[in-house]
């Protein structure tokens, strides 16, 4: 149950990070709250497999951190990637 909690906060973290960077028109909706919801779930579950309580305060606080700093991560490198390959894309197409 506990992983379905920490699944729908890593959506709330991507979903914020989304609406609160720049150059959220190069990327979807769900690709920010996707991501943090990726990387939570994986750490959870490595976390409890690695002997952390799921009931301990330290689970969710390494969950969450990790979980924000892909979804600000990803927010921050993925818009400069595109403006990037959209500019050598349209240098491409225009020299033909």
């Amino acid at each position: 149950m506990e992983l379905l909690f920490v699944c729908i906060a890593a959506a709330s973290i991507g979903a914020v990070a989304r609406y609160t960077l720049p150059g959220r028109e190069t990327h979807g909706v769900l690709l920010l709250p996707g991501i943090a919801t990726a990387v939570g779930a994986a750490v959870w579950a490595a976390l409890t497999w690695l002997g952390m309580p799921f009931d301990g305060g330290w689970i969710w606080v390494v969950t969450l951190a990790l979980c924000a700093l892909a979804a600000v991560g990803a927010g921050i490198l993925l818009p400069r990637r595109r403006r990037e390959a959209d500019a050598r894309l349209l240098a491409t197409l225009s020299h033909s």
